[in-house]
């Protein structure tokens, strides 16, 4: 499986940002996919995640009310759009492909098997 996320930038504080991670090869084999972002000097942390089915999703605390995931299932393709979007929110940010069922939920990277190589949100105050 082969992950591309795209649509990073420059914006200024407020603004929406749409992000896409676009999945390929045997991605009958998934199971969840997530979004994790890493700041400067910061751990990679969990930002939102839906399963593969599209079925579910969760998000972080620190974006939850300002954005949403979701999935095409034609492209298979996964976009988080942001709103509002937060100085604080500055990171690399890392789709990223899971194989697995977890009970224990999907917040760790080390759940998943499959990453994108990050696209890069800066946000200007």
């Amino acid at each position: 499986v082969q992950l591309q996320a795209s649509g990073g930038g420059l914006v200024q504080a407020g603004v929406s940002l749409r992000l896409s991670c676009a999945a390929s090869g045997r991605t009958f084999t998934l199971y969840f996919m997530g979004w994790f972002r890493q700041a400067p000097g910061k751990e990679r942390e969990f930002v939102s995640g839906i399963t593969w089915s599209g079925g579910s999703t969760n998000y972080a605390d620190s974006v939850k009310g300002r954005s949403t995931i979701s999935r095409d299932n034609a492209k298979d393709t996964v976009y988080l759009q942001m709103h509002s979007l937060k100085p604080e929110d500055t990171a690399v940010y890392y789709c990223a492909a899971a194989d697995k069922y977890y009970s224990g939920g999907y917040y760790h990277p080390n759940v998943y098997a499959y990453w994108g190589q990050g696209t890069l949100v800066t946000v200007s105050s």
